[in-house]
């Protein structure tokens, strides 16, 4: 028998309503249900909620005296968010008169809750999936609107239902490949049937385009993180703060202002995008910034995108070649890299541009007036591989992709075993495809991996 659960299931601080969540098996019984509210009734004391029915109820003490009231709520096993049974309690949401209730519940034989045993026990009993558990906690931290509304789409499982259907093509085509394997003295070679082929190919273009949509997915839940890198005094804390909003990063005329890596979180258009202003890069004798220095580019490596800021003011020959060879000793191979020519204001040619080389992109700008700035979002846009959020995207994770991503080999693989006639091989290969797909709702996931999992989740989810 699992144990019975506790926990405060709003956020810790002051409010006006605080939550406590009661599941398990002795969430009915005596001890817990009944004895840590007031008796109102002269009748022997027993369990009488209606499921999903509100009732006005006070919290005792082992003394019977009043911690809180409030509204207790029961839900029966298994039509319940954990599929056992659950006492909801809504008092007071002062953190003093929670913890007594929390404690009481405790002293009566709940046991206190771990981050995400909730969400755990849903999955466990086969109320939602492993994707469904993960967009709860991707809905709770939703950094747009539009992430906010994938991560829905997920939790009511359009992309579980994507990937189960995936799945039914896969087992389809595994029977073939079994059937030739087990029946190798029956007149028909379901190997050398055309259809098998075909279908191999249709699954394997169905695969393509769920990635596609996972990774659109991906990009909308984790968003992507903008390095803003270059010389001093070319502007690159002013493009923080324009594009923050906020005044984040001191900006003067004098070199070496920013040491430190300074980091802001701004939506563009739906696409959440972490900006990271680093350090300006130059020879320097300053243990300070020296320091700065190196951690630009400890960041810089980890970047999904490089903006490198220059001063357009200063263009010349001599000075754009050495902008230039700045800028490809900071590219590192598969990370797109923006050159922000900056100061446009000041430059002969008052006209944003954007030309787009063969390793990097080259935007005229201005932060000071603005003017570029939509070419420069719009790239960044363009580079994440980012669309506008239609009606059927879902949210996804990165483990998402690594899954897909091994799918789409197995299926590669066993499509050159059809073509080599080798029946055990494709059946090995449309296995373990199978199996890496099972991972991403939690057909097949080991005990590590779910722990990895639900330890995200907050406390009383």
């Amino acid at each position: 028998m699992k144990d019975t659960i506790v926990a405060i299931a709003t956020p810790p601080g002051r409010g006006g309503v605080g939550i406590i969540r009661i599941s398990g098996p002795e969430a009915t019984l005596k001890s817990i249900s009944l004895e840590l509210l007031e008796n109102t009734s002269k009748n022997p004391r027993q369990f009488s909620f209606e499921p999903r029915q509100t009732y006005f109820r006070r919290v005792v003490d082992s003394l019977n005296r009043v911690i809180d009231e409030g509204l207790v709520i029961y839900f029966a096993a298994p039509s319940s968010f954990t599929g056992e049974h659950i006492l909801e309690f809504q008092g007071h949401g002062g953190p003093v008169v929670m913890d007594a209730v929390l404690q009481r519940a405790v002293q009566l034989g709940a046991r206190l809750a771990r981050p995400g045993e909730f969400s755990e026990r849903a999955f466990l009993n086969d109320k939602i999936d492993l994707v469904q558990a993960e967009a709860i906690a991707d809905l709770i931290d939703s950094s747009s609107q539009q992430a906010a509304r994938c991560a829905v789409r997920s939790l009511q499982g359009v992309f579980s239902k994507k990937i189960h259907a995936l799945n039914e093509l896969l087992i389809l085509l595994r029977t073939y490949t079994e059937a030739s394997i087990d029946f190798p003295e029956e007149e028909v070679d379901f190997l050398s049937n055309s259809q098998v082929a075909i279908q191999l190919t249709e699954l394997m273009d169905q695969l393509a385009l769920i990635r596609n949509e996972a990774c659109q997915g991906s990009v909308i839940n984790e968003g992507i993180n903008v390095v803003i890198s270059g010389p001093p005094n070319a502007g690159k804390s002013s493009l923080l703060n324009y594009l923050s909003g906020l005044d984040s990063a001191i900006v003067t005329d004098i070199p070496g202002t920013t040491r430190d890596l300074l980091r802001e979180k701004i939506v563009i258009d739906g696409l959440p995008v972490n900006i990271i202003d680093t350090a300006g890069l130059r020879e320097s004798d300053e243990v300070v910034e020296q320091e700065g220095i190196k951690r630009a580019k400890v960041a810089l490596e980890q970047a999904d995108q490089i903006i490198f800021v220059s001063d357009g003011s200063e263009d010349n020959d001599t000075g754009d070649d050495q902008r230039l060879k700045l800028l490809q000793e900071l590219a590192i191979d598969n990370i797109p890299m923006i050159w922000v020519n900056n100061k446009l204001d000041l430059m002969a040619q008052q006209k944003p541009s954007l030309c787009v080389e063969k390793k990097f992109s080259k935007i005229c700008l201005s932060v000071k007036t603005g003017q570029g700035i939509e070419l420069l979002t719009e790239q960044i846009k363009k580079l994440a591989g980012f669309n506008e959020v239609g009606e059927g995207s879902y949210t996804a994770r990165r483990r998402h992709l690594d899954a897909l991503d091994r799918v789409s080999e197995n299926l590669q693989d066993a499509q050159m075993q059809l073509q080599s006639g080798a029946g055990e091989l494709m059946a090995e290969e449309l296995r373990l495809a199978q199996q890496a797909l099972g991972e991403i709702t939690g057909e097949f996931s080991s005990d590590d991996l779910l722990g990895s999992i639900f330890s995200s989740f907050c406390i009383g989810k």
